[in-house]
């Protein structure tokens, strides 16, 4: 048999065709409406990562072949909180560690599916993680300022790491960042005392001034009050709200007070799933999902 010809159907000339087998007008009309409905939701989709700092879509995630993240996604803005709640074990900490690859870290743990930060997708082969790292910030729960360092070489750590040896440079991050941690009036005068020798809110905010250092255009804050006593938990919500003006925030929280006090967006998870993402007050005062409205009276959780 010879090579089709180009335009026929398996090398049929195009009277050979039944008349059946010709689309018909109406079919014509339909592939031009599918066509005109998937370029317009490409058009959308590229919008929306235009419009927004973070796009998620599709993520999913596993531990070992046990699955914590199913089909994940959500858009976030510059410049806002959003907060993720739910019950302990729905996936939140997953999620978070996802959004700067710290996840598959963890061995045997792995995640797929796209984390779109300003137009790159950060789970593209081509990217180092260690600069997303850079670029995406994290605080974890418990402070953790590094144990043999000054309060001073705490802060400046990631910057020596990266090559920075210019100490006037240095100094000016230092302060910056001890300035945008709400911190460096109560430390000015002992930068070179132990970071260990501070109280667990001032470790806390130690810890924020040094994912500030980097320069992150987003920060990742994994129930950053949870350790801490209320008068040092109210001081980090104020220091969320300051930083806010000029990063995008994400913070996991058991705290649905704190969630209304701090975001200005809420997402709400269970067992590994997106249930629902808006406005924090729409999600306070009148959520859409049945489930939502269980777990914020507090009928489950």
């Amino acid at each position: 048999m010879g090579i089709p010809q180009r335009g026929t159907k398996l090398g049929l000339d195009e009277e050979a065709l039944t008349s059946r087998e010709k689309p018909t007008e109406e079919e014509i009309k339909i592939d031009k409406t599918i066509d005109r409905d998937r370029r317009t939701q490409s058009t959308r989709e590229q919008e929306q990562q235009e419009l927004y700092k973070v796009s998620v879509k599709n993520l999913e995630a596993w531990f070992g072949t046990k699955q914590a993240l199913k089909s994940i996604s959500l858009y976030i803005k510059e410049k806002t909180v959003t907060a993720f709640i739910g019950p302990s074990g729905c996936g939140k900490t997953t999620l978070i560690r996802c959004l700067n690859r710290m996840h598959e870290m963890t061995p045997g743990a792995r995640a797929k599916g796209h984390v779109i930060i300003d137009g790159i997708d950060i789970y593209d082969r081509n990217i180092d993680p260690v600069v997303i790292k850079r670029r995406v910030g994290m605080v974890f729960q418990k402070p953790n300022p590094f144990p043999t360092m000054s309060i001073y070489d705490n802060v400046a750590a990631g910057l020596k790491l990266n090559g920075i040896r210019d100490k006037q440079l240095t100094d000016e991050i230092v302060i910056e960042s001890l300035e945008g941690a709400a911190l460096w009036n109560e430390v000015k005068n002992e930068l070179g005392k132990p970071g260990m020798g501070l109280s667990g809110g001032q470790q806390q905010r130690l810890c924020i001034a040094r994912a500030l250092a980097m320069q992150p255009e987003v920060l990742l804050m994994d129930e950053p009050t949870s350790a801490l006593d209320p008068i040092a938990s109210s001081k980090i919500e104020d220091l969320v709200h300051d930083l806010k003006k000029r990063l995008t925030v994400i913070i996991v929280t058991h705290n649905m007070q704190q969630a209304a006090r701090v975001s200005d967006h809420t997402a709400f998870m269970y067992l590994g799933e997106m249930i629902e993402h808006n406005p924090t007050k729409k999600i306070f005062e009148n959520p859409e999902k049945e489930l939502t409205e269980r777990y914020i009276s507090g009928k489950f959780g």
